[in-house]
């Protein structure tokens, strides 16, 4: 399997990882966030990868880690860099 696929799978691993923590019911995994978790758990994963030109094992570790926290930061730098509503 190719090293690119191999991290964003391990990514893909970290998306759900992070999902299923934010999950509280069933209905929540099928929600746009969750999908949305996913993917961007993949995007993390593959750009992990595509920075690191070693396949390893504490590598694929660090792609899952990427997957899971690269969610929760890509989503919070987006709502920072929002356009604010102004009342």
């Amino acid at each position: 399997m190719s090293m690119d696929v191999t991290f964003t799978l391990m990514g893909l691993i970290g998306g759900v990882a992070y999902t299923l923590a934010w999950a509280k019911s069933y209905a929540d995994l099928r929600k746009y966030e969750s999908v949305k978790a996913l993917a961007l758990g993949a995007i993390s994963g593959f750009l992990y990868g595509f920075l690191h030109s070693e396949m390893s094992f504490p590598n694929s570790v660090m792609a899952f880690v990427a997957g899971y926290a690269g969610t929760d930061f890509i989503t919070s730098m987006a709502e920072r860099f929002k356009p604010k509503k102004e009342a």
